[in-house]
């Protein structure tokens, strides 16, 4: 099944992966360098300082360099399991600054869940497609030795 979601030799999983890391980068540009931009609009309800701006800029370019690694190396586990982890901080990090510190809008949060929760499912959907996980002549093996 994996064959089929190909795209010129990449998987759709790698594409997606390749688009949310341009959307990252284009929010660390402008947390960089617009301070009345997206990256204020996000943190609507602080005034945004520039070391809080550059912070949150340098984070999401990890994050964005992890999903740029990732979609080129998707059967990398140590790679894979970073940016998914990747995905799930920032989701936890969204939520509590908008519910318990009320630094962010919920409407400003909903793009951010969506591109976060959609990554997050579709990469636990493509775990095992993309080599992770036992390989089925080891699953094989473990399971004749077992029987012996």
């Amino acid at each position: 099944m994996a064959g089929a979601w190909k795209k010129g030799g990449m998987p759709a999983l790698g594409w997606w992966l390749i688009a949310v890391g341009t959307f990252r980068s284009a929010f660390t540009w402008s947390c960089f360098f617009g301070s009345a931009t997206l990256c204020s609009a996000t943190y609507s309800e602080i005034p945004m300082t520039g070391v809080h701006g550059r912070t949150v800029a340098v984070w999401t370019l990890l994050s964005c360099t992890l999903c740029f690694l990732c979609a080129f190396n998707l059967g990398s586990k140590p790679l894979y399991a970073a940016t998914f982890l990747s995905f799930v901080y920032a989701i936890g990090y969204l939520s509590v600054e908008c519910l318990v510190f009320h630094t962010i809008r919920a409407a400003g949060l909903v793009t951010f869940i969506f591109i976060a929760g959609t990554s997050i499912v579709w990469m636990l959907l493509q775990w095992n497609s993309n080599g992770h996980g036992p390989r089925p002549c080891q699953a094989r093996k473990k399971s004749f030795m077992l029987s012996a």
